[in-house]
């Protein structure tokens, strides 16, 4: 089997693991798709605007962990096949060389042992590192249950780093796997990360992330997000990311798998809604305790959570426009933090009559006008 070959079957399996910082969607990977260029080639976006490319694969679609959810775990017959370090490496270098991606997102099942697995994916940025002098975007997922001495490897090499936290404890975590342990090899991992990539360290600029796997398991979103919160503000990851489990490809004895589970279309807008409450709080200042959750510890799914937030606190409405601060006018549903400093700017010329004037498009000034007064 070639390494073309190889990678077909890696990226394949790699979609699974999306807890990179990017953003893509369908349309974008059909693109890719029928340019030609294989799945491997991943559109990203980028943090300060604009769109690349990421070679995204695992090193091994072996594994011998038994995580239920997934579908590489050891008990299935899902094709298995390794790339060598070199072959990553060259590889890479040729797509660099021909301006087709910008970085590398490098993940693997669990080969043998998760240090035996953590000395390949290391070889892997040594490589480019050292040998092929590439001093730009690598990505390395930190594998369950390695060492510090691996971990510290990793961040040394890396640009960002990323371990799945899976679940938002461990009653949870203990219905998707046996053989892990949720302190040992999941939280005690994300601190260390979290140590050496702290403010003033000597690998601050490496950036850390996670993902929960949600609806695998039987947590409620609150779980999730109280977990979120202190990943945030504890641990100042960079981001937290959210997959829907995809019922069919886990162990049939989990949650995940149950027929009174949400369809697919509301399990897509149960991640929807996490990501907009993460961006509540990363970029609207929200804090934990004002996110507001159903009887059932659960986000709606009829409302975006900033909408149900200022249906709760009626009091806080209208908000002027003409007279709010940042804060209140990032509270008023519809608007976000490219229209409030639209707002801003425009009140220093002229006052505003409508909402129409901020150019929000027709559902979003409905909404605004709601909420927002122009007096």
């Amino acid at each position: 089997m070639d390494t073309f070959d190889k990678l077909k079957i890696l990226s394949e399996a790699s979609q699974y693991d999306l807890a990179c910082a990017c953003g893509t969607n369908d349309k974008d990977r059909r693109h890719r798709d029928t340019a030609g260029m294989g799945r491997w080639l991943y559109p990203v976006t980028l943090p300060q605007g604009g769109k690349s490319v990421l070679l995204k694969t695992l090193l091994s679609s072996a594994c011998v962990s038994d995580c239920k959810y997934c579908p590489l775990r050891a008990e299935t017959n899902a094709r298995r096949c390794t790339l060598s370090p070199d072959e990553i490496a060259r590889v890479f270098m040729e797509y660099l060389r021909q301006h087709e991606v910008f970085g590398l997102f490098l993940s693997s099942g669990i080969i043998n042992t998760p240090d035996h697995t953590m000395e390949r994916l290391n070889a892997v940025a040594r490589l480019l590192r050292t040998k092929h002098a590439f001093k730009g975007y690598i990505h390395l997922k930190i594998i369950p249950g390695a060492s510090a001495a691996a971990i510290e490897d990793s961040v040394s090499l890396a640009s960002a780093v990323s371990l799945n936290i899976e679940t938002p404890g461990e009653k949870h975590f203990r219905l998707l796997s046996g053989r892990k342990s949720y302190d040992r090899d999941i939280i005690e991992p994300l601190k260390l990360m979290s140590r050496l990539t702290a403010k003033g360290e000597r690998h601050a600029r490496v950036k850390c992330t996670t993902q929960f796997i949600v609806g695998a398991s039987d947590e409620s979103d609150s779980e999730i997000v109280k977990y979120m919160f202190g990943l945030y503000k504890r641990l100042n990851f960079e981001r937290v990311y959210f997959s829907a489990y995809q019922p069919g490809l886990g162990d049939r004895a989990i949650p995940g798998e149950s027929s009174f589970m949400l369809s697919p279309d509301d399990r897509l807008l149960r991640e929807h809604r996490l990501y907009q409450t993460d961006f509540l709080i990363r970029k609207y200042g929200f804090d934990e305790k004002e996110i507001v959750f159903e009887r059932d510890g659960n986000l709606s799914l009829a409302l975006d959570p900033k909408e149900a937030w200022a249906i709760s606190h009626p009091a806080f409405f209208p908000v002027n426009l003409n007279t709010a601060d940042r804060e209140a006018l990032l509270r008023v549903p519809g608007l976000g933090p490219v229209s409030v400093s639209r707002i801003l700017e425009m009140r220093k010329s002229h006052r505003i009559s409508s909402p129409v004037e901020l150019s929000l498009g027709p559902a979003r000034t409905n909404k605004a006008a709601k909420y927002a007064i122009c007096t």
